[in-house]
């Protein structure tokens, strides 16, 4: 059995990016066009830049599938950057230095730590892979990862909870006051809601007043920050262990959903609420279920207890700092001449939460699909079916 392994790699200027997965069995059926569907989603959302102009995502696997379906050997991923075109000079692979360097750091971006750390007074060489372009091969990893989740039914869906300070009334958090029997359909139907919309959100009147509210922060120059949920529904129980903190559940949640770009914070359940409750308040009792399971009255835990699955559904979630490249920069110092200046300007977004949200699902699918392997793992889907449909709680 292998344990699935995600890499990526290339920058946001450079010809391609790439990304291998290592560990996902042999026999799973893949389909081209639902991964470029989510790369498709990324890519939407009012608010963002010129560079979603430029780009057109589609995928092209290069190793590890034949005939649409995986091998079990490393599945290897290319998506070509459009723009490459017009960086050719700026980010050869050989050649001599004939570009410009970038000597002023953002506020709020990886150029200043980054440069500092690496040994460098060209900011570009750190700006490119801090770039969240990154997350473009993430979401088709993530697409893949799906395809083995929903062979065993598991799905996983989203929607934003706000942005700037306009806040959707109804959300997974509030839902999950309910037993899941009751919320299951009403988490798919606010999801089905939000994935028509250019801002993945699921209430007409906030989506409203997001729109205007991104067009007046874009005419000043500036940027909107904001939340959103995802759900991962047909969980199982056991996923994760209590038994060392790395493989948490929640721990492994956690740390996949902060390695998006701009992701200041992650919640399980009720998160931060949890410490304004009593323990009679917070904890989700357990009443009898149907063929001798369980079932609860409440998902306050968001589906993890103890750092294991308890087979309710997944609840996470996160928010997004504004981005920090602005129209109109904040005060930086250059890093050549030491003078106060203003920050260097690329192309940016006003408001890229919806792209986030997307983006966060794909790394929910990615934790989900680490710790299914780890539960129920070998090395074809037959094999796995087996392990998965005799297991007593399955």
């Amino acid at each position: 059995m292998a344990r699935i392994k995600i890499l990526t790699a290339g920058e946001s200027h450079g010809k391609k990016i790439t990304g291998i997965i290592e560990g996902l069995p042999s026999g799973l059926s893949l389909n081209k066009e639902k991964i470029n569907y989510q790369l498709q989603r990324r890519q939407k959302g009012f608010g963002r830049g010129g560079r979603m102009q430029i780009e057109k995502d589609e995928v092209e696997i290069l190793s590890g599938v034949r005939f649409g379906k995986t091998l079990g050997s490393p599945i290897t991923i290319q998506i070509s950057n459009r723009d490459w075109d017009n960086w050719k000079k700026s980010m050869a692979v050989w050649g001599q230095y004939k570009t410009k360097p970038v000597t002023v750091p953002r506020p709020g971006h990886a150029d200043l730590a980054g440069s500092v750390k690496y040994g460098t007074s060209d900011i570009r060489n750190i700006l490119e892979r801090a770039s969240a372009r990154e997350t473009a091969m993430r979401v088709a990893m993530g697409a893949i990862i799906r395809e083995f989740l929903n062979v065993f039914g598991i799905t996983i869906v989203s929607h934003i909870t706000s942005i700037h300070d306009i806040v959707v009334p109804l959300t997974f958090q509030k839902l999950s006051e309910q037993p899941s029997r009751d919320i299951i359909k009403q988490l798919s139907q606010l999801a089905k809601k939000a994935e028509s919309s250019s801002l993945n959100c699921s209430d007409p009147k906030a989506e409203k007043q997001m729109t205007h509210k991104i067009k007046m922060i874009q005419e000043k120059g500036d940027s909107l920050g904001g939340s959103f949920e995802i759900a991962g529904l047909g969980v199982p129980i056991g996923l994760g262990n209590h038994i060392s903190a790395p493989s948490k559940l929640d721990s492994i949640i956690a740390a996949d959903m902060m390695s998006i770009p701009g992701i200041k914070s992650v919640e399980i359940g009720l998160g931060a609420e949890s410490s304004t409750r009593l323990g009679s308040e917070m904890h989700d009792p357990i009443t009898p279920g149907k063929n001798g399971l369980f079932e609860r009255t409440s998902n306050r835990a968001g589906g993890i207890e103890g750092g294991i699955s308890n087979g309710e559904p997944i609840i996470v979630r996160a928010v997004m700092k504004p981005i920090p490249t602005l129209i109109r920069p904040l005060p930086s110092v250059d890093m050549v001449t030491g003078k106060a200046v203003k920050a260097h300007k690329e192309r940016t977004d006003t408001c890229s939460v919806p792209s986030a949200s997307v983006v966060g699902e794909a790394m929910l699918a990615i934790s989900l699909g680490k710790a299914f392997c780890e539960k129920y793992g070998g090395d074809s889907i037959p094999e796995i079916k087996r392990h998965f449909h005799g297991h007593p709680v399955s």
